[in-house]
């Protein structure tokens, strides 16, 4: 792999916090559904805890195809945008829902415990990034390997 690219993938990581709005895409039959949900970058992997009766849940059982916008408002240059393609999981492991609640001090405004049954953690797989840089209007693209 190039440094070019390698530098590129560092830029686009290096948005991601440990909590951050983005926009989630799921599919409804043949049509998209976007919304705000707090996307949890830990652990160098994405996740995102909903209410198990969610309408994003019951659209990702029956197809996890998903697609998520980070938009980067910038006081210099203009804003820019990172979007991830992927696939989402639905996280059935107690240790990892209970890690992942242990690392957000707003999970107990939601759910009584990781025993939960109205608890599910979703899992966000990237398979491609696009990235707009502010003031630029080339956007790049890049495949996402299991390591990054």
């Amino acid at each position: 792999m190039s440094d070019k690219i390698d530098n590129i993938k560092k830029e686009v990581w290096a948005n991601f916090k440990d909590f951050q709005c983005v926009f989630l895409a799921t599919v409804e039959g043949n049509q998209p559904r976007v919304r705000p949900v707090t996307l949890i970058y830990f652990d160098k992997r994405f996740w995102i805890m909903t209410n198990t009766g969610s309408a994003k849940v019951k659209q990702i059982q029956k197809n996890p195809k998903i697609e998520l916008c980070l938009f980067l408002e910038r006081k210099k240059g203009g804003n820019s945008y990172i979007r991830i393609i992927g696939m989402a999981r639905l996280i059935r492991d107690k240790t990892t829902k209970a890690r992942i609640a242990r690392h957000c001090d707003f999970f107990s405004r939601h759910w009584k415990s990781v025993d939960d049954p109205d608890y599910t953690l979703i899992e966000i797989c990237p398979k491609e990034v696009e990235y707009l840089r502010a003031g630029e209007f080339f956007v790049r693209k890049f495949k996402v390997s299991k390591n990054g």
